[in-house]
């Protein structure tokens, strides 16, 4: 124990952003499945059902964006662990962290190399996936701004009609809808193995911001 100390990685606004993204991509990825594929639950027209759940899904929609946004502001205002630097493992050394966590993870290696913040295999992750919150993001609000032609929302957006379809963009977002929850998945199954293996309080960090850490990390 003499040999450990206890280190405040996650700052507040990475801890909320997180959380957020997480309830945003529950609440989207429901009520999307059902705007995609609807049921009759109303008992009648003046319930208006699916009126009330596209309306929590473009709300939901707004709450995503911005805290997607407020999260790669934060990697310029961050500390180290939050940086921007973190989520591009070019360096010898990281990419060397890189091949070793992914022998880890696929039981190949039984040695976990140890870092504080983000190893580099899961920073090159994050990296896509804020690609595909973006690629979200844009397809989206390009599928909604379908309703009102001449709005700001589409000419943001409407570039996207010249270089695909409407069907296509739908299909598009669909299919990074799955994509993200097969990140959240392996998100949830991988932070419980490097939890399990280093004893260091993965999960609870996102929670409280603290991880118990090798002093000479």
């Amino acid at each position: 124990m003499g040999n450990l100390q206890t280190k405040y990685v996650w700052e507040v606004p990475v801890r909320v952003t997180h959380w957020v993204i997480v309830l945003s991509i529950v609440i989207l990825s429901v009520t999307g499945i059902f705007i995609g594929t609807p049921a009759s639950l109303a008992q009648n027209s003046s319930q208006f059902v699916m009126g009330w759940i596209r309306f929590v899904h473009f709300v939901t929609a707004y709450v995503f964006t911005v805290s997607v946004f407020a999260r790669i502001y934060w990697m310029f205002k961050g500390n180290r662990y939050a940086n921007w630097r973190a989520f591009f493992p070019f360096k010898d050394e990281a990419y060397h962290n890189m091949i070793e966590t992914f022998k880890f993870y696929i039981f190949i290696s039984k040695k976990n190399p140890s870092t504080v913040g983000h190893n580099s295999l899961a920073g090159a992750a994050y990296t896509g996936i804020f690609f595909l919150y973006l690629v979200m993001i844009c397809t989206g609000f390009a599928l909604y701004s379908e309703r009102a032609p001449q709005s700001l929302m589409h000419k943001l957006t409407g570039w996207l009609f010249i270089l695909f379809s409407s069907q296509g963009i739908r299909l598009t977002h669909h299919m990074v809808m799955w994509c993200l929850i097969g990140f959240a998945i392996h998100h949830i199954y991988s932070s419980w193995l490097m939890d399990s293996n280093e004893k260091s309080g993965i999960i609870s960090s996102i929670f409280t911001g603290y991880k118990t850490v090798r002093k000479k990390d």
